[in-house]
Order: C-alpha cells, then structure tokens, then sequence
C-alpha cells in the first residue's frame, strides 16, 4: 500500500454492468453420479434415479499455475462434493431446477469467487419418455455476479496528478470493470518508508467487477507497469501504488492478495477519501470505515489534494 492516497485522471463513469472479461481457462468434472428424487412423477420422487451431472469451471488458472498454490485455483474436489450433495437433497420436479441450484452454490459457495462462470449439464438418463433414449440431458451456463471492490492508489513521483489521472483511464478501460465511484484526491506526507520522500497524492475508487481477485490485481500491476513503477525499497517513492483494498467481504490470507489489505484499517490516507465517498462503508471484518479514520494516527496529516478530473465523484 502506499503511504500516502493515489489520485488518477479524468475519466467519465461507466453506467451499467460491468464488461465480460477476457479469455478464461477450463476445468471439467464429469460424471457425478448420485441418486436423487427429482421429477414431475410421483414414482420418481418415491423410488428415486440415478443422475449424472457434469461442470465446467471457468477462471483463470494462471495464479495457481505460477505458484503450484492450491489456494490460488478452485478445489475441483470440494465441488464434486457439492454437487453430489445436492443431487441427493430435496426434491425438484425439473432437471432445470437442480441444475439452477448447483450453477448458484458453485458460484456463491464451492468455487467463490475463483469461478466466475460455470456450465452444468445434468443428465437423466432413466428419464421416463416413454420411449426409448439413450440420455436426456439440459445444460446452462452462468455467470458470477459483479463483486463491488475497492482500490487505493498513490504516488510521490514524477508528475502525480498524471499518474493518478493515466491509472484511473486504464482501470476505466480495463475489461470487466466499471468505475462505480471516486474518493477526492488527498495529500499527505509519507508514512513510513526511507525519509526525504516527498508528500503523496492519494485516492480511493470504487469498482464494480467481473474478474476474479487476483484478475484484479493483475489490473493493478499493469497500471503500476505503465507508470514505470519500481519495487527497489519497501514504502519508498514511487511514480503509482495500486492496492486492491477489499474485494467484496472475502477474506483471505494470501501472501500476494491479503484480503482486506492488512493495512488498510489503519490508513487515514485511505479510510479519508473512502469515508469522503462512501459514508456508510465498512471494512470487512474491521468495522465502519468512520470509526476507523477516528482512530487512525495519520489522520491529522490529510490535507486537501489537487482537482483531478474523474475523482471526487461519489
């Protein structure tokens, strides 16, 4: 995180959903045999059939590939757990309804919020027609629901307001992301870090995305990337610093992607333009930002930033 709030360019908010994310990889679980007692007849609820369901997972594997992390990709075998678990619960009368039901606990539960679309074809293969047929079998596809996530961003040099204003347009252009709103734009002084930094210009923005989290970090490294920023001292100078803050209530304890930002809490230079834009926010388990700024020991240092066009638009 940065020492002090980012602030980016002028770019006009996006309305309505977010774009589709570009290309994702594929994992298939085929063949989950099951009994269950789902359909229209009374005997199929009372005598039960067997069904077989197949899913593919879409995300991206490149995290998991880069690091051999499980954490990092989704445990194919917990959801072929849970996909046999509701098989055999309840009982529907349509095939359609058991496969809305493993689309939803896939992409909610099982594989959240790796997973974000998923197909599921579900088998009937007893299906009483009347005649004879090898299979019958409906598939759908669905999509995970856009995660609202926040993101800090920082610099102390070069031309700041550019950089915040140039981080702001590529985010905005990024696909799968919509800019749902903006903090104002803060100055601070340095927290930490070498000393003779100069003083920071920070922000926050709101987003509103359909990539997974580490998608969205990857979004932020390439903003960094573009600013020529330089990993060479720990809270030293830096041309930009794009955080990925929270990533809708996740929780995670990733070396790369710590959700929310171990942090944050503690940074007026983040919970001041948040608190600014967003009143009523919350950190995940930390609390409403507001009491958070109250407490935070940079706080006293905020002072008001320059005008950047696109920030400051909650």
């Amino acid at each position: 995180m940065s020492t002090a709030h980012d602030s980016t360019h002028s770019t006009p908010h996006r309305a309505g959903s977010p774009r589709t994310p570009g290309v994702l990889d594929l994992i298939e679980v085929t063949g989950i045999r099951a009994w269950g007692r789902h359909g229209v007849l009374s005997q199929e609820k009372d005598l039960g059939q067997q069904f077989v369901v197949d899913v593919r997972l879409h995300l991206s594997t490149a995290p998991a590939g880069r690091t051999d992390v499980l954490a990092r990709t989704v445990n194919y075998a917990e959801v072929a757990a849970a996909v046999h678990e509701e098989i055999g619960t309840g009982s529907y009368d349509l095939v359609e309804a058991l496969a809305e039901r493993i689309a939803s606990r896939i992409l909610t539960e099982t594989g959240h919020p790796l997973v974000r679309r998923v197909d599921v074809t579900v088998h009937k293969p007893s299906a009483p027609v009347g005649l004879p047929v090898g299979d019958v079998a409906i598939t759908i596809t669905r999509d995970a629901a856009p995660v609202d996530a926040v993101l800090a961003l920082g610099t102390n040099l070069g031309d700041r307001e550019a950089h915040l204003a140039r981080a702001l347009e590529l985010l905005s252009e990024t696909d799968g992301i919509e800019v749902a709103w903006t903090g104002p734009v803060l100055e601070t002084a340095p927290v930490g870090g070498p000393e003779g930094q100069g003083a920071f210009l920070n922000s926050v923005i709101g987003v509103s995305t359909v990539l997974g989290p580490f998608e969205l970090l990857d979004a932020a490294h390439r903003a960094e990337r573009d600013a020529h920023r330089e990993r060479l001292v720990r809270w030293g100078p830096r041309t930009l610093d794009v955080d990925v803050i929270t990533y809708g209530t996740s929780l995670s304890d990733d070396e790369e992607l710590t959700l929310p930002h171990p942090r944050a809490h503690e940074r007026a230079f983040v919970l001041a333009p948040w608190h600014a834009a967003r009143a009523d926010a919350a950190l995940p388990g930390r609390g409403p930002v507001s009491e958070l700024l109250a407490l935070a020991a940079d706080r006293d240092g905020l002072r008001a930033g320059p005008t950047i066009p696109g920030f400051d638009r909650p």
